[in-house]
């Protein structure tokens, strides 16, 4: 099973921070996606351990950024998907998670992206991250871009 959680920053800037942000998920075998440059900065992070998830996160909180929000809190990737299943479709774009638990976690995701960060630079590029992992309408529901 594979957990996640997603924080919400006023911006990510700071190389120094970013540079603390890897060597943590590095060290706690974590998959991390960044969306850095300026306003909002947001956070993503996935393991297959919640333990790796929460200690991630608790090193962010240590980082002390600015309007730190922790918008979806560690949790399995499978209950987000089932949350998502379980409420009516708000969205106009169609998330994978409605075709199916199976088919948006790919059975457990063949592939769990490797350990360690990305970086991307727009929140349209990160939402099409998401939506590629299945987990789209998850993300925009968390984030307060849809009800």
């Amino acid at each position: 099973m594979l957990f996640n959680a997603l924080i919400r920053t006023h911006h990510i800037t700071s190389r120094k921070k970013v540079s603390a942000l890897k060597r943590a998920a590095d060290s706690h075998n974590c998959f991390v996606l960044l969306r850095s440059g300026g306003c909002p900065g947001i956070m993503y992070v996935e393991a297959k351990d919640k333990e790796a998830v929460e200690s991630w996160v608790t090193v962010v909180k240590k980082l002390r950024y600015k309007d730190f929000q922790l918008v979806a809190r560690p949790g399995s990737l499978q209950d987000a998907a089932e949350d998502h299943q379980s409420s009516a479709p708000s969205s106009r774009r169609p998330d994978k998670a409605t075709l199916g638990i199976k088919n948006s976690l790919k059975d457990e995701r063949e592939y769990v992206d490797k350990p360690g960060l990305r970086e991307v630079d727009s929140v349209k590029e990160f939402g099409g991250m998401m939506e590629d992992r299945g987990i789209w309408a998850w993300w925009r529901k968390s984030m307060g871009y849809a009800s």
